[in-house]
């Protein structure tokens, strides 16, 4: 009984170090995908304002509105003391 309780135990640690792994796996993941959009996204804007000054205009105004409607839509943050 005593070696079944062991190897339960064995396996558990098996599956956690595994998911701890792919964590990291996705922290890497995210931080290879999303780094080069946000250097991508600032430099296309200035780029857009420079050869387009009123669609980068219109761009962001839309997602200005696109903002404040998330925020006033969105549930309120509850913060416990």
């Amino acid at each position: 009984m005593e070696r079944l309780a062991q190897l339960l135990d064995d396996l558990d640690d098996l599956v956690y170090m595994a998911r701890m792994a792919c964590e990291r796996f996705r922290k890497i993941l995210v931080l290879v995908l999303v780094g080069p959009l946000a250097v991508a996204l600032p430099i296309g804007g200035v780029a857009l304002a420079l050869v387009h000054p009123p669609l980068a205009l219109a761009t962001a105004i839309l997602l200005f509105v696109s903002l404040l409607y998330h925020t006033v839509t969105a549930p309120p943050l509850e913060i416990s003391a």
